[in-house]
């Protein structure tokens, strides 16, 4: 059985994938993608933690109205990863969670 994805449903043929550098490892990307979404794809949700308790946040509105997505795009602090677009070449750090919540660990 073919897996329905929204690619499939939609028909779309976007074009090859490029990589980005997240916390110093690559991870591929595929065109008109969001910041976030990269990381989605690449298994990350979560890449700052809070100031007080340091829990974990990542896409939170997802449209820009909050500040709960933030990382470093390129040399650039505070960027909201929900709206800057990734591409080919940008250097993303966060604040050193890895997305696996609970740990603390870095990949």
């Amino acid at each position: 059985m073919t897996r329905r994805t929204p690619l499939r449903l939609a028909r779309a043929a976007p074009g090859p994938a490029f990589t980005v550098t997240l916390d110093g490892r690559e991870i591929p990307v595929l065109p008109g993608r969001t910041v976030a979404a990269a990381l989605w794809s690449a298994g990350v949700v979560a890449w700052r933690t809070t100031r007080t308790g340091g829990e974990p946040r990542g896409v939170f509105c997802g449209i820009g109205v909050c500040f709960d997505c933030l990382v470093t795009v390129n040399g650039r602090p505070g960027q909201r990863a929900c709206v800057v677009e990734a591409r080919p070449g940008d250097i993303i750090e966060t604040d050193g969670t890895d997305g696996t919540v609970g740990t603390g660990e870095r990949a």
